[in-house]
């Protein structure tokens, strides 16, 4: 593991029945960048954000995060496989925001964000705690604080299944950014969003960027991704077949081939 990545995916691999979903997939990611990951539909990028916090198990491979083993084979114990579940590798400081977002509809904002926040401090969530929440100041105003950083302060007591699409994902973003990951992994984050919509995720994106947090984007819309990424890997029917800068990612013919050149550029 070179010192230099948060995260290092090593030959990682996973098959659904007769689909090579991912194919012997090598990546790494550099600590504060923005790592885009694009590619056709199926190419199996939301796949590979599930891989790598054990939301499935894959084939084979390894992934490292933090100089330490937290998927595949533990060459410190060869026995251990996988190493670490997915609540420990959320723990450990990876959050995923989803392409549906996955919050509390029946919960008020605040409660959304304020449970993730109690979380991480405490290592577990339980019913019982809930009900001293509100008392809780420490949780409840770091809460408020980021809901305010995500123009969301005037809506906190408002159930979530009342907000706009693009209000949801950054509710979840909230809610995300409250167990303080040092890496974010984030699956289409303006999708079905209006332009307008887009433009100011995109600005909280950068917002949240100069905080030095490490974020990986997998994204659809390439104004999104060329306004946002250092660093981009093409992933195409379940392989990396580019990674690098954004101007060299463009250029690459293969890229074009397979992406760019259909209409997506």
């Amino acid at each position: 593991m070179d010192k230099k990545y948060l995260l290092e995916v090593n030959n990682l691999s996973k098959r659904f029945g007769g689909l090579q979903a991912l194919d012997d997939v090598n990546l790494q990611i550099e600590e504060g960048s923005i790592h885009a990951i694009i590619g056709p539909n199926g190419a199996g990028k939301s796949t590979l954000l599930n891989a790598l916090i054990g939301l499935i198990e894959s084939d084979q491979g390894t992934v490292w995060f933090q100089g330490r083993p937290i998927i595949g084979d533990n060459p410190y114990d060869k026995d251990k496989l996988p190493v670490m579940k997915p609540h420990d590798i959320i723990q450990l400081g990876i959050a995923r925001v989803f392409q549906t977002p996955q919050i509390f509809p029946a919960m008020s904002l605040i409660h959304n964000v304020a449970i993730a926040g109690l979380a991480k401090r405490d290592g577990h969530f339980s019913p019982r705690a809930l009900e001293a929440l509100d008392s809780d100041h420490q949780v409840i105003g770091e809460a408020t604080n980021y809901l305010r950083r995500l123009g969301l302060g005037e809506q906190l007591h408002v159930q979530a299944e009342h907000l706009s699409r693009g209000d949801k994902r950054r509710l979840e973003l909230a809610v995300c950014l409250a167990s303080h990951p040092r890496l974010l992994l984030l699956d289409e984050p303006t999708a079905g969003m209006s332009r307008h919509d887009t433009n100011k995720t995109i600005d909280l994106l950068k917002d949240i960027h100069k905080t030095g947090m490490t974020k990986v984007v997998i994204e659809h819309d390439m104004h999104v991704v060329f306004s946002l990424a250092d660093r981009i890997s093409v992933l195409a029917q379940g392989k990396i077949i580019a990674s690098g800068k954004p101007e060299e990612v463009r250029a690459d013919p293969r890229v074009k081939e397979a992406y760019l050149g259909g209409g997506h550029a």
